[in-house]
């Protein structure tokens, strides 16, 4: 799943994200996309995060406090409101509307 949300991001023409990037500082951390030059973390949560909601909320809590912005999608959004996920992600990169049309994207 995590593929098919890059996949959408960058068939819109958003930047190529880095894929399962080791951050490093402060504190040892891997992100499932991560774009260097906004500093976004872009994480997608599968059935498995249900289990460890509460480290995972610490470890974006630390994130967030090194000065990261993160984003977190689930099957739902990928699979059932594409053009929702790209808008979010190309405004948090781009910060206006010059991504292509998500329409279409299923």
């Amino acid at each position: 799943m995590e593929t098919r949300l890059r996949m959408r991001l960058v068939l819109a023409g958003l930047p190529r994200p880095q894929v399962q990037a080791s951050l490093g500082e402060p504190f040892p951390a891997r992100v499932d996309l991560y774009d260097p030059e906004h500093r976004l973390a872009i994480e997608y949560d599968g059935a498995t995060h249900r289990d460890s909601l509460a480290s995972d909320n610490r470890r974006q809590n630390r994130l967030l406090d090194a000065g990261y912005r993160v984003l977190r999608f689930t099957a739902s959004d990928v699979l059932g409101s594409p053009a929702s996920v790209i808008g979010l992600v190309g405004r948090a990169l781009l910060g206006r509307h010059i991504y292509k049309d998500a329409g279409g994207l299923r």
